[in-house]
């Protein structure tokens, strides 16, 4: 398959995890689950805001790990309509981890939290603008495959 092929069609198999956008699924799975993991294990000074943290990283790890599957077993069969879901899913998981990587920020930098505390919040922070940044290279690139499909 040509360069310019595997840009314009969603791969099956393992393919997957050899073209570009959807090898950064793994990246995205993974800083998720850090996020999801670091958040559930630190102290929580407001419950509701850490919830919509753990909501977003919950989420957006299923649905990345549903997609890859999905993608693997070929479920798509080579529909166009499956590129614009690639597209909705990751500017929708985009916009949530950009909304929750800076609520955490904004509660860690404002957390009188011991040492311990913090530092699993700052950690959770890092991922968590890592895995927004994972996610928007991936729109980026999904957007390019939408736009020549």
């Amino acid at each position: 398959m040509s360069s310019s092929t595997s840009t314009t069609s969603l791969p099956s198999g393992l393919a997957v995890l050899t073209t570009l956008p959807d090898v950064l699924f793994i990246p995205e799975i993974t800083f998720g689950g850090l996020v999801w993991i670091l958040v559930a294990s630190s102290k929580v000074p407001s419950p509701i805001l850490q919830g919509w943290v753990m909501f977003v990283s919950v989420f957006c790890f299923v649905m990345s790990t549903t997609l890859l599957c999905l993608y693997i077993c070929g479920a798509h069969g080579g529909s166009s309509s499956w590129v614009a879901l690639d597209v909705i899913c990751q500017e929708t998981a985009a916009l949530f981890y950009l909304s929750a990587a800076m609520l955490e920020a904004y509660f860690t930098l404002s957390s009188t939290n011991p040492l311990i505390i913090y530092q699993e919040n700052v950690a959770a922070v890092v991922f968590a603008f890592l895995a927004t940044l994972m996610y928007v290279i991936h729109k980026v690139y999904s957007l390019l495959r939408w736009k020549s499909s």
